[in-house]
């Protein structure tokens, strides 16, 4: 892992995604995607594609910017900014765009991740 390392997924919501989301207690369906779908996005990339597998949070500070509409795809997008590697921390930041390239979230995560040796270097 390094300074400027990404990963990306994509991937649009349907209606039957927030009856889903309403039916765990998330409230009735707007129309729009819900903020903590949005997030699971990011929460995916970090926990699956990077850092990957044994990642914990210790902190997020996302803004939401505007509406994601459903059927839309959203482009998520995680980049290591800065690396701690003898805490085992990463600071990535974190875009959720439209397909026109309107930011509909970003901010910061900060979290632990697992030793495999390969960290990098601090910056």
């Amino acid at each position: 892992m390094r300074i400027g390392d990404r990963a990306e997924l994509q991937r649009s919501f349907t209606t039957g995604d927030l009856t889903a989301y309403a039916e765990l207690g998330g409230g009735p369906p707007d129309g729009t995607v819900p903020e903590p779908l949005i997030a699971a996005l990011f929460s995916y990339l970090l926990g699956v594609e990077l850092p990957g597998p044994g990642t914990n949070y210790l902190k997020q500070d996302i803004a939401y910017l505007a509406p994601a509409p459903l059927g839309v795809p959203l482009t998520a997008t995680v980049e290591v900014t800065r690396i701690r590697p003898e805490k085992n921390i990463v600071d990535l930041w974190a875009t959720a765009r439209l397909p026109d390239g309107t930011v509909v979230a970003e901010g910061r995560s900060l979290v632990k991740f697992a030793d495999t040796g390969h960290a990098g270097s601090a910056v």
